[in-house]
């Protein structure tokens, strides 16, 4: 059997996602050893967790995790735990490692490779897993309910959450929690927030600028509103959302973006990423390219696909990268 589709909102998962590659591999080494924990919990089990599906307890430190959701196997990773399964969201290729990872931070035995938005749910099985993480994903009811049909303590969006709509800070507080890594976990927190706070102090000019964040794909453009990591990204380093793309804000957490309204990534800068596409299809539309921010050059386009992945992250180690990488692109753009 395998999950269903989460129910579509709109064109949400196609922006959010771009070309989601499904993987469902297979890896028997990945099945056949158990992976003790690399250090002793720093935190205390049995612990209880709070989901959109009620409290979830574990009783002890797991030993074979399966990471499902968005970011959840690169938020372990970056703890010290090592997955047995997991899924490629953005995807990466290969056991789904980013290149921003450090090596210490990579798998030693490589993990069972699953889907994203379908999961084998013999494949999850296989794996025996002792703790289920799906804590950025669609929250479907019938994709939690067949999770947990397999006895496992299924960690799943948090309670009164949205789809895909976890933040960073809470999915690394869920994890950090169901892992017994929470001096890890707040360790990690507390160097991201002081990255952001560093880099906003070092450019002053940045208070206050309003910024419209954005992506083309083959057929459309998506403007984000708040909500999303992209928006808080630009926050923390003291940008404004454009109230122009906000007001038109509903509940999701882009807004698309017809050709007769491309005034709307009119900003004091301008932010944009291809999904799917070639960057030099942003460079060569008109309409994109006569809007006055842009046309000024106070355009970040973000063609490098290493930058543009750890930009859309939402995870600590994906978002650290990109503020060494995105914040030199910001400093140059607007100084044209």
């Amino acid at each position: 059997m395998r999950f269903p589709r989460p129910r579509a909102r709109g064109s949400l998962l196609a922006l959010l996602l771009g070309a989601v590659l499904v993987l469902a591999g297979c890896g028997s080494s990945a099945e056949q050893s158990a992976t003790e924990p690399a250090t002793p919990a720093s935190g205390q089990f049995p612990v209880t967790i709070p989901t959109a599906f009620g409290d979830v307890t574990i009783e002890q430190q797991p030993k074979r995790v399966v990471a499902l959701g968005w970011g959840d196997a690169e938020v372990a990773l970056t703890l010290g735990v090592q997955p047995v399964g997991a899924a490629d969201w953005l995807p990466i290729g290969g056991d789904g490692v980013a290149p921003w990872m450090p090596q210490d931070k990579h798998y030693t035995t490589a993990p069972t490779m699953l889907g994203t938005l379908e999961v084998s749910a013999e494949q999850v099985a296989a794996l025996n897993p002792d703790l289920i993480l799906d804590t950025r994903a669609s929250g479907d009811k019938a994709r939690y309910d067949q999770l947990a049909a397999l006895g496992v303590p299924v960690l799943s969006i948090p309670a009164g959450g949205e789809a895909y709509a976890t933040t960073w800070q809470q999915q690394l507080d869920m994890i950090g929690k169901a892992l017994g890594r929470t001096a890890e976990a707040a360790q990690v927190r507390n160097e991201l927030d002081a990255k952001f706070q560093q880099a906003a102090d070092a450019h002053p000019e940045f208070t206050g600028k309003t910024v419209a964040v954005g992506a083309k794909m083959a057929t459309s453009y998506g403007a984000y509103v708040n909500g999303g990591a992209r928006i808080e990204f630009m926050e923390r380093l003291g940008f404004a959302q454009s109230p122009a793309v906000q007001a038109l804000a509903g509940k999701d957490f882009y807004i698309t973006v017809s050709p007769e309204r491309m005034d709307l990534f009119n900003a004091d800068l301008t932010v944009i990423s291809p999904i799917g596409i070639d960057a030099s299809q942003i460079d060569s539309d008109p309409l994109f390219q006569a809007v006055p921010s842009v046309k000024a050059g106070h355009v970040v386009v973000l063609s490098d696909k290493t930058i543009s992945q750890a930009f859309a992250s939402a995870t600590p180690l994906g978002l650290s990268y990109a503020i060494d990488k995105v914040v030199p692109m910001i400093t140059e753009a607007l100084a044209r």
